[in-house]
């Protein structure tokens, strides 16, 4: 297939694009709580790298929603040559011997920041509502290893998910890709790629207030740029950890958004939160798909803000959401 990049004020004009007004003035209370919180104690990025880390662990920590029970969860540290750490956690209705689905999952935090410990019990929650297993990657981190390492680990895992589908009691036609935020990013590019190299479409695509656009370029990303958590600043030095020395960061692999040809991608859950910076990218994306002729399900929190999924121990409506995920996917992939 040809490609083309488009970027920019070129791509609003091709595409028409009509932003979204919030129909709330402000967040829900519970979200301008977090803000204020993580505001003091969030990830700064004037921080050495190990030290925002750190204090990402740490303000996440009591936001986090208590673990679900599930059937197993279980660690490998070493898949194979190339393949990234794993971590499968299998629902509690899994049977034995019975395959069930697999997303293969890619954990948020701006390329840079992010690790199980603040994602284990939002996979156990959606384990637990798709019926299937959950497969998180541990991909390599920037700025240590910017693009296209966490590309090719994505692209790892998923080849080593398919190869091993039968001893993982996975389904083989039905291995679908997930993830949020800089994860959105890796699970759609990796979309991309399978179809580019004619691989087996996957099941699903899962994106959660995906980053989708290097560029910056829609108007969300001016609206929300200070005072919501993702702050201009920190995801500017999010993107230049990631993009590294690449020339192009409207290229696909880096700007889903921004593909020529949506045709022939695999339905599609995008979720997106009202007052989020990458809100627009979000919703740009799920009209283009849709006009390609790919399945998509759009699902809209107005007065939520980003990264509210995994704050299920603060915020009801992370719970609310994995289940309209739940309903969305079981909508487009239904016989």
């Amino acid at each position: 297939m040809t490609e083309r990049v488009l970027g920019g004020d070129g791509f609003r004009a091709v595409m028409g694009l009509r932003l979204l007004e919030s129909a709330f003035e402000r967040p829900a209370a519970e979200a301008l709580e977090v803000i204020a919180e993580l505001s003091l104690a969030g990830p700064q990025p004037s921080l050495p790298i190990a030290e925002l880390r750190r204090r990402y662990r740490m303000s996440r920590r009591p936001l986090l929603a208590p673990f679900e029970s599930v059937d197993s969860v279980t660690h490998i540290a070493s898949p194979g040559e190339g393949v990234p750490p794993l971590t499968l956690v299998r629902p509690r209705c899994a049977v034995a011997g019975v395959t069930i689905p697999a997303i293969v999952y890619l954990h948020g935090g701006g390329w840079c920041v992010g690790d199980l410990g603040s994602y284990e019990p939002f996979c156990r929650q959606l384990a637990n509502a798709l019926n299937a297993t959950i497969i998180y990657v541990d991909y390599r981190l920037a700025p240590e290893h910017p693009f296209p390492a966490a590309f090719n680990d994505t692209r790892s895992a998923l080849a080593w998910v398919r190869r091993n589908a039968g001893h993982l009691m996975i389904d083989p036609g039905r291995i679908g890709i997930g993830g949020d935020s800089a994860g959105g990013n890796l699970a759609a590019a990796a979309c991309i790629a399978a179809r580019e190299a004619y691989e087996t479409p996957l099941w699903i695509q899962i994106l959660i207030y995906p980053a989708l656009d290097m560029l910056a370029c829609l108007a969300s990303h001016q609206e929300f740029s200070e005072g919501y958590l993702l702050t201009a600043d920190l995801y500017a030095w999010y993107r230049r950890n990631y993009v590294g020395g690449f020339s192009k960061p409207g290229h696909w692999r880096l700007s889903p958004l921004f593909i020529h040809d949506p045709s022939g991608l695999p339905p599609a859950v995008i979720l997106y939160a009202g007052f989020d910076p990458l809100r627009d990218e979000a919703i740009a994306y799920a009209d283009r798909m849709r006009r390609a002729g790919v399945a998509v399900e759009c699902i809209g929190f107005s007065d939520m803000i980003h990264g509210f999924m995994t704050m299920g121990g603060r915020i009801p409506a992370a719970a609310a959401g994995v289940a309209r995920i739940a309903q969305a996917v079981g909508t487009l992939t239904a016989p």
